[in-house]
């Protein structure tokens, strides 16, 4: 990367090479997921990143329709180079794309559970993995059942403020209720999986043997504390990593549908999962994010931060190193 050089500009459209970051100024440009590649020519790629633009299963503000186009924006101020503090550019190591968006039918919200479950098995199938920008949090679901036909029953590393599963009559499409559906039909194993940051409560709530990590445990435990939580609950079991951007506190991400106090900050949530390098997540998904009730891109921000904090722990696994600096 020169910023100081010639650039082409437009590297969502003009890159001709799925790796590397090429340099272009934050303020213009086609807007993909952090100057990544529009393509749907998964060939040799790693990771496609891909929007749910749903927001047809909230319980109270709508707006997370416009959560992928807000978190491609934001992600704009970061694609430019290292990512601290893991001090390398995930892109030298990893292909990754922009697959787009999941379309579907706003009218005919009962068959938009099968349009995403097929959306990802397409992605799936060629044998690259998935991030996922929602999207309201039912999405996590369909997205759940495509990843489980490949991997069997998944560790679910969930963080929230809610533990979406509270009691229903069967059938619904609620943000709310869908991790209940999950464990029932076998698409997570509760007993090796870890809901974070909790702090809400519904009558006839099970656990399901889920462990839950209230968010007061969260502010009085170190992240490596926490970290360690999570590797003993999953173990060597595949993971799927959900992050709902409410479980960050209100001041840190306001835009979000279901907002509660006392949740945790970003170096918090950043610190967990730059902990986690040894678990074997199989994709990730960052969900809630409403613009319409954020402030100043922070929220956004926030969600693609998180994005890149998983980015770099994949480049890690593979080998990504601290690049050194010049003396």
């Amino acid at each position: 990367m020169n910023p100081n050089g010639p650039f082409p500009g437009d590297s969502a459209f003009r890159r001709d090479q799925l790796k590397g970051t090429q340099w272009e100024p934050t303020y213009a440009g086609a807007l993909s997921f952090m100057r990544r590649k529009y393509s749907r020519d998964l060939k040799g790629v790693d990771i496609a990143v891909t929007g749910i633009p749903f927001d047809q299963a909230v319980s109270h503000r709508s707006g997370t329709r416009m959560g992928p186009e807000g978190i491609r924006k934001a992600s704009a101020e970061n694609a430019w180079g290292p990512f601290w503090p893991w001090n390398f550019d995930p892109f030298d190591t990893l292909a990754v794309v922009d697959y787009g968006d999941c379309f579907f039918d706003w009218g005919r919200k009962e068959n938009f559970p099968q349009r995403l479950e097929d959306h990802a098995t397409e992605i799936i199938s060629s044998g690259a993995e998935m991030i996922s920008l929602g999207g309201d949090h039912y999405v996590t679901y369909p997205l759940l059942k495509a990843h489980a036909k490949k991997h069997g029953p998944l560790s679910l590393v969930h963080f929230d403020a809610h533990r979406d599963v509270e009691p229903d009559d069967g059938g619904r499409i609620d943000h709310g209720t869908m991790f209940g559906y999950a464990v029932k039909e076998g698409l997570i194993d509760p007993k090796k999986s870890v809901q974070i940051g909790i702090r809400t409560v519904f009558a006839g709530e099970r656990t399901y043997g889920f462990k839950i990590v209230y968010a007061d445990e969260v502010h009085e435990s170190t992240p490596a504390q926490l970290a360690e939580i999570i590797r003993k609950v999953v173990g060597t079991n595949k993971a799927y990593l959900t992050f709902d951007i409410d479980c960050l506190d209100p001041s840190v991400a306001p835009g979000t549908g279901t907002p509660i106090p006392g949740g945790l900050s970003y170096h918090q949530a950043a610190s967990i999962i730059r902990k986690l390098t040894d678990v074997n997540f199989v994709a990730m998904d960052v969900v809630e994010v409403s613009p319409p009730y954020d402030h100043a891109d922070i929220t956004s921000l926030a969600a693609s931060s998180l994005i890149m904090e998983y980015l770099c722990l994949k480049a890690w696994q593979k080998g990504a190193r601290a690049v050194p600096f010049a003396e």
